[in-house]
């Protein structure tokens, strides 16, 4: 597969996605959990289709350390067992926040309330705030077509 095109190459975007990247990277030094960051990261991808940001991050996530069990069960994550009430309050919430556009209402007071038990708030403005990043990002690779399978970890760090 070849991509649509590469957006680094215009001057414009390049700058906007250095932007990006540099929010991301300020939310990802929150005391939210790594784990939990890379497992909604991939459930946003999935739920998208964007192959290039789901290569990067299961690559990231066994990088650091995730089990190939958990990483295998995240699109099912409702009927698996290897996830804490945290992680399934975090992958409820990026579902709801992925699925805005579905007509689907937006995100739940009860989807709130649950992940509201399990992080603080700084904790939940971080995973606001990647949710949000994640499915940029995942938009813009799908337009364009980018292709999956060559990432190599830190790649992009």
């Amino acid at each position: 597969m070849e991509a649509r095109l590469n957006p680094l190459a215009s001057p414009h975007m390049a700058k906007a996605l250095k932007h990006i990247v540099a929010a991301h990277g300020a939310l990802t030094e929150s005391t939210l959990p790594a784990a939990t960051q890379e497992l909604v990261k991939i459930r946003a991808s999935q739920i998208n289709g964007c192959a290039g940001c789901i290569d990067m991050h299961t690559k990231e996530a066994a990088y650091a350390g995730e089990t190939a069990l958990r990483l295998n069960l995240v699109a099912v994550w409702r009927e698996a067992t290897v996830f804490t009430e945290a992680e399934r309050a975090a992958l409820e919430l990026a579902e709801q926040g992925t699925r805005i556009a579905d007509a689907a209402g937006g995100v739940t007071d009860e989807a709130w309330a649950n992940a509201a038990k399990h992080y603080d708030e700084d904790e939940l403005t971080a995973l606001v705030g990647i949710i949000a990043l994640i499915n940029a990002f995942n938009r813009m690779n799908v337009m364009t077509q980018q292709p999956a399978g060559d990432y190599k970890v830190g790649q992009h760090g």
